[in-house]
């Protein structure tokens, strides 16, 4: 297989289980597990559930891994959310969350042999993950593996989705994108499925920073005047997105293209059902 090949499997891949796992930040479910867990708030407890595998930890390190969003969203949950809720609480809060909304979503197919079949398939991906430069992913890999399969599945793309997610930071960084610059430049790609408000307003940054962002990246010669790349700013993006489908080749070369591909169309109904449950 070519490192091309491998490259445009993992972003097949990753298409495909990203909503698998990313439920666990739009369901209905999150809100009173969390609260009963000791967190109020969507934002603290999308902090807090996915920095809680670092264990209590400080704003710099969310900071750093999470990449980007606005610092100052970060340091208003972290490190204070631990201060009502501990790591461990809020981790099984989390899988309660996504056990509940499977049930709801996908009551049919739980205890299936394909979701026995996807699950196998994603933990073997996951066993050539390198934990080496992923700090999010390392993490996140210390974790027991939970029970029973639709869990474990959930569990898999999430190890995958923050191994992809440690190396697509570094090729940012490696691009000499800020957080804000890259969370700009995404947008201006088109292939973000929110809005410019609605990403502005999430990540944390204010309407007077993100103009500015703006301003520095037209500086660059990587924005238009009307928001969107430049053939320079695109040519830079195309890079980070390749960068980011090579780093995220092992576990699918370890796992070969058949299978793979089986995973691919095991999970893909479960996905498209997902995102019609919560986006309509």
């Amino acid at each position: 297989m070519t490192d091309t090949t491998a490259g445009d499997l993992a972003r097949s891949a990753h298409k495909v289980l990203e909503p698998f796992h990313t439920l666990v930040y739009f369901v209905p479910e999150g809100g009173e597990r969390y609260e009963a867990a000791g967190v109020g708030g969507s934002m603290r407890a999308y902090f807090a559930s996915r920095s809680a595998p670092f264990g209590v930890t400080s704003a710099e390190v969310v900071i750093a891994t999470f990449y980007n969003f606005a610092p100052d969203r970060v340091r208003r949950a972290i490190p204070s959310v631990w201060e009502t809720t501990t790591p461990e609480r809020v981790l099984a809060a989390r899988l309660d969350v996504v056990d509940a909304a499977l049930r709801r979503m996908l009551p049919e197919e739980l205890d299936s042999d394909a979701m026995a079949e996807a699950a196998a398939l994603a933990r073997t991906a996951c066993d050539a993950a390198d934990v080496v430069g992923r700090p999010l992913y390392a993490a996140h890999a210390g974790l027991p593996w939970p029970e029973p399969d639709h869990l474990q599945l959930w569990h898999a793309t999430t190890l995958l989705r923050e191994h992809r997610g440690d190396g697509h930071i570094a090729a940012l960084v490696l691009a000499g994108l800020s957080g804000a610059e890259a969370a700009v430049t995404y947008v201006a790609t088109g292939h973000s499925a929110m809005n410019e408000e609605l990403q502005r307003s999430t990540r944390g940054y204010t309407l007077e920073e993100w103009q500015s962002v703006k301003n520095t990246l037209r500086a660059r010669g990587l924005l238009n005047e009307d928001g969107s790349l430049t053939d320079a700013g695109g040519q830079l993006r195309a890079r980070v997105e390749a960068q980011t489908d090579e780093a995220a080749a092992a576990p699918y070369e370890h796992l070969g293209a058949d299978k793979t591909q089986r995973l691919i169309e095991l999970v893909r109904p479960w996905a498209r059902s997902i995102t019609e449950q919560i986006f309509g």
